[in-house]
């Protein structure tokens, strides 16, 4: 046995060269090492804490509100006529146009009558034959009689006389009522103002065929006038406005004149053609310079209504329809509910519907919100 332990010659013999740890090396190092470090700082279930969810909230309470509107429309008559023949045929005269005065009774135009006029020459010669009939018929009639009371002649005799006469008289009175229709259908051509007016529209030119109930002329009334006015706010009027309501009219082209009017009908249905509701404001006493088709600006109050005034971003959707996040102040858990908006205003919203007063919604933070979610009320921003 050697008296010193035997040591191994190393591989080389020269001295090995002394390297530095690059970057990269460091960068791989870091990438594994991270990993394994945050695997060990989990629970033992491996799961993450779920984030608080912050919000805040706003107490619904009523308040009173009424709107002043401000309305574009245009004076119109009270009542207005569609003027038509009632017979078809071609026109050959016209006497009036749009902007026209006119008298009832007045010859608006006039169509073709050489129908009528040969079928009225009928009837009258059709009224003369039997007139005519009648005369032989009754003095036949008497002649039969005398010759009965003196015996001359027979029972049967006398009654085929009587019987003959009768029927006379019967086609008579019906060539008389046709010679009254003929005579009415002759009126016909001829179309006239039914009452004091204005022309405001027509429909027809000399020459053209109308038919029976085409209408040839618009006719707008003398006396009382209404102001005409057509939006789109279909909610906010089924909401806040009301027959009898007042408001005050004014000209376009001349503020100074003005006029008071009350609201006498609010269509309940949307014009389809133009998505408008229309709204007939009747003015007590018209100014001379409110003619019509004059432009005119209606201003009025609205009945006050009590709402509920919530901020924008309160505003959720259910479905499509408008809805809001309310809480529980107990459990601090979120439920979605559907609410009727009154109106949208810059900045807010009027609900008039779905909310009790005393409810707690929120106001902020409510894009992840989701049903029976407990969330965190943060306190009120004080300015």
């Amino acid at each position: 046995m050697l008296p010193f332990p035997c040591r191994r010659a190393p591989a080389h013999p020269w001295p090995r060269k002394q390297t530095p740890i690059g970057w990269r090396h460091w960068f791989a190092f870091v990438a594994v090492a991270i990993p394994l470090a945050l695997s060990g700082c989990g629970d033992e279930k491996g799961e993450a804490p779920h984030a608080e969810t912050f919000v805040r909230t706003i107490v619904a309470e009523k308040t009173p509100y009424a709107r002043t509107i401000t309305l574009t429309g245009e004076i119109s008559a009270r009542t207005m006529s569609d003027l038509s023949f009632r017979v078809s045929g071609r026109i050959i005269e016209r006497n009036a146009d749009v902007g026209s005065q006119v008298k009832a009774g007045d010859v608006l135009a006039r169509l073709d009558a050489e129908e009528q006029q040969a079928d009225l020459a009928s009837a009258e010669a059709t009224v003369r034959s039997a007139e005519s009939l009648v005369d032989q018929r009754q003095a036949t009639l008497r002649r039969q009689q005398e010759l009965l009371t003196k015996g001359f002649t027979t029972r049967s005799d006398f009654d085929a006389a009587d019987a003959a006469y009768n029927s006379a008289v019967n086609s008579a009175e019906g060539a008389r009522a046709a010679l009254a229709n003929a005579r009415e259908a002759l009126g016909y051509t001829l179309l006239k103002a039914e009452a004091d007016g204005v022309i405001v529209e027509r429909k027809a030119e000399i020459g053209q065929l109308t038919q029976a109930a085409q209408t040839v002329f618009r006719l707008a009334h003398n006396g009382q006038r209404d102001a005409i006015f057509r939006f789109y706010e279909t909610p906010f009027i089924n909401a806040g406005a009301r027959v009898s309501d007042e408001m005050s009219i004014a000209l376009v082209n001349d503020p100074k004149v003005t006029a008071v009017g009350k609201i006498r009908e609010i269509s309940p249905t949307v014009d389809p053609s133009t998505g408008t509701v229309r709204v007939k404001v009747g003015l007590a006493d018209t100014p001379e310079a409110m003619t019509l088709g004059s432009a005119v600006t209606g201003t009025g109050t609205l009945q006050q209504v009590e709402i509920i005034v919530l901020p924008w971003t309160a505003l959720a959707t259910e479905a499509g329809e408008p809805a809001v996040w309310v809480l529980d102040p107990k459990t601090n858990i979120v439920e979605r509910r559907r609410i009727h908006i009154f109106l949208y205003e810059k900045g807010r919203i009027l609900v008039s519907d779905g909310l009790e007063p005393g409810t707690i919604v929120v106001s902020e933070g409510t894009k992840l919100l989701r049903n029976g979610q407990t969330v965190t009320v943060l306190p009120e921003v004080t300015q």
